[in-house]
């Protein structure tokens, strides 16, 4: 491989996909057969693709395995063979006003490059042909900075260069048409900036940006956007498997002016601006290849701050809303009883867990399931979280004296099977829920407790008698959500590592035992997801199934430790270690599971 590469540097000029080919079979990554019937494919093909792009489309079988090479592994490849770091670019690491201060989007185009990072002294380059340089003096002397290349895909250059340099442009756009206009303190919030020219919503650069930052949002597979005025600019930050990331920092008054087209479009008032609001926008994903793309709701609200409104758009993707128990993390013990709950023909199911826990996800992917032809669904939520055709959903609205109660009592008169009612709150709705379960209908509802037996108790806060508790209530769904172990880089521990793991795992779900296989992974960090070690989230599940002995131990000793001991031998599962079976799958890490689980009492 040595050898190889010295020869490779020998190279001069444009990439040439013979040369790649010939390079690819004296490395030994494709054998002889495999590189003649490749050339004898892409001989008789004229294209005006990247060399690179020209064999992944090829799809060569790798000689040590048979798999195919594609873009990415043969751009890795490639940059092992020139001497150049591997890059594959991340949108939200790159700063991209920075980078579009370097250099012009048409000399970009022109040299196929991109600036990717920029520090006092040197600019990263990506670059898909590693050995054309005759651009590179130029720009060191126009930024008065070392330039160091990195290889990326041919492809990946290209289409970020059109979205940097676009999103760039339409920021200065739109600044430049603002002018200095921006709110800085709470007082000029109260006055709207007056006398200060205003950006309006439909300005192109504004609409640009708008439209950038959605696509933007879905392709990193966001669940939130907030859009944060500060006290000198404006934060976008998208929240990414639970985590927030920062993605780009913009003038205040090109953030009031997205902030206001985004309440154009979800129907707000755009004018109000000092109290709270809430609306709903549907657009549509990128398709594959251009084609229309599925549609994504997302919802809005807004916050009044000291220095503006702040907007946050929550996403709610189809693909990864409604889901099956499995996706969602329950294992085979818990979905049985699970599935056995939801389709008892009266009675109340509660889910609990803190904002944000994926209460609403599982009640969503639960009543999808139920929702046939010969049921009538209905539902009271404030908001609506998404719209789906197969429920009736109704929109709490205090003003109208439309509270979760209300709207129930009304419900009741509306000859339905299923209700859902998005919390219990306080002792009206709670009634309710009751009332609507000893007349037979099935009732799911959501409550903000610690785990499941808590619901007991905090049901009879509310006041609601433990018998009527004990008459209505089938069972409590306590979730979690913990960011799972990214599939690309995870990799196993070592003996001894693993000897270690277990004996920390034993300590934590003391006095419960650890059984069966163990196979612990431990977080890598690698592009894919951006070299965090974790990629996606899952759901840990504590279900408690109220038999007879547990409504005795409701009506006769309704103490907390007392529920959940008859929990525990009803066949309750606790959170904490619903989290360790995940760490033996190696799915998830320890750290993950303390951070989201209450301490087994």
């Amino acid at each position: 491989m040595k050898k190889a590469a010295a020869e490779a540097t020998v190279h001069q000029g444009p990439l040439d996909w013979r040369h790649l080919l010939r390079w690819l079979r004296e490395d030994g990554v494709i054998s002889e057969a495999e590189a003649q019937r490749t050339e004898a494919r892409i001989a008789t093909a004229h294209s005006t693709q990247h060399p690179l792009q020209r064999l992944a489309v090829v799809g060569i079988a790798r000689a040590s395995d048979g798999h195919v090479l594609d873009a990415e592994a043969l751009t890795q490849w490639l940059a092992q063979r020139s001497g150049l770091d591997y890059c594959r670019i991340d949108p939200l690491k790159v700063d991209v006003g920075k980078v579009a201060d370097v250099m012009s989007a048409a000399y970009a185009e022109r040299h196929r490059v991109l600036p990717v990072q920029v520090s006092p002294v040197e600019v990263v380059v990506a670059t898909g042909e590693p050995f054309v340089r005759d651009w590179v003096g130029e720009v060191e002397r126009q930024t008065r900075k070392n330039v160091r290349l990195v290889l990326a895909s041919p492809a990946e250059i290209a289409r970020y260069t059109g979205e940097f340099f676009a999103l760039a442009k339409s920021v200065r756009a739109a600044h430049k048409a603002g002018g200095s206009a921006g709110i800085n303190s709470f007082e000029q919030l109260v006055e709207l900036g007056k006398g200060n020219k205003q950006l309006d919503a439909n300005d192109q650069g504004v609409v640009q940006v708008v439209d950038w930052l959605w696509q933007y949002a879905f392709d990193q597979r966001a669940s939130d956007i907030h859009l944060e005025p500060r006290r000198d600019q404006g934060v976008i930050r998208f929240r990414i498997d639970g985590v927030l990331h920062p993605v780009y920092q913009l003038p205040l008054g090109v953030m009031n002016a997205m902030t206001a087209r985004i309440k154009l479009l979800g129907r707000m008032d755009v004018v109000e601006r000092r109290r709270p609001q809430d609306g709903r926008i549907k657009t549509l994903k990128p398709g594959v290849g251009g084609a229309r793309g599925d549609e994504v709701e997302m919802r809005l609200s807004t916050l009044p701050t000291a220095f503006g409104e702040k907007l946050v758009m929550r996403i709610f993707d189809p693909e990864s809303t409604v889901k099956d128990l499995a996706a969602l993390g329950f294992g085979a013990h818990d979905a049985q009883r699970w599935e056995a709950l939801t389709r008892r023909p009266h009675g109340i199911v509660l889910v609990t867990g803190p904002t944000g826990s994926g209460k609403t996800t599982t009640l969503y992917a639960t009543l999808k399931r139920l929702a046939t032809e010969e049921v009538n669904v209905s539902t009271v939520e404030d908001p609506i979280e998404m719209i789906e055709p197969a429920f009736n959903q109704t929109q709490v609205q205090p003003q109208l004296d439309l509270d979760f109660a209300q709207g129930l009592r009304a419900l009741m008169r509306q000859d339905p099977d299923i209700i859902m009612v998005g919390e219990i709150r306080d002792l009206a709705t709670a009634e309710m829920a009751v009332q609507a379960a000893l007349t037979g209908h099935l009732v799911f509802s959501t409550l903000h407790t610690n785990d499941a037996p808590s619901a007991v108790m905090r049901l009879m806060e509310l006041g609601i008698p433990p018998y009527l508790i004990s008459a209505t209530v089938l069972g409590v769904l306590a979730q979690r959500l913990v960011r799972t172990l990214c599939p690309a880089c995870k990799q196993p521990l070592d003996k001894d590592a693993v000897a270690s793991s277990r004996e920390q795992l034993a300590d934590v779900v003391k006095p419960w035992q650890i059984s069966g296989g163990y196979r612990p992974y431990q977080p890598v960090g690698c592009v894919d997801c951006r070299m965090t070690g974790y990629r996606g989230r899952m759901g840990l599940y504590e279900l408690l199934s109220v038999t007879e002995a547990f409504k005795d131990k409701v009506s006769r000793e309704p103490k907390m430790e007392a529920l959940r001991a008859q929990g525990v031998a009803d066949g309750m599962r606790p959170l904490r270690l619903a989290g360790a079976a995940r760490i033996a799958e190696g799915l998830t890490t320890l750290d993950e599971v303390l951070a989201a689980t209450p301490p087994l009492q």
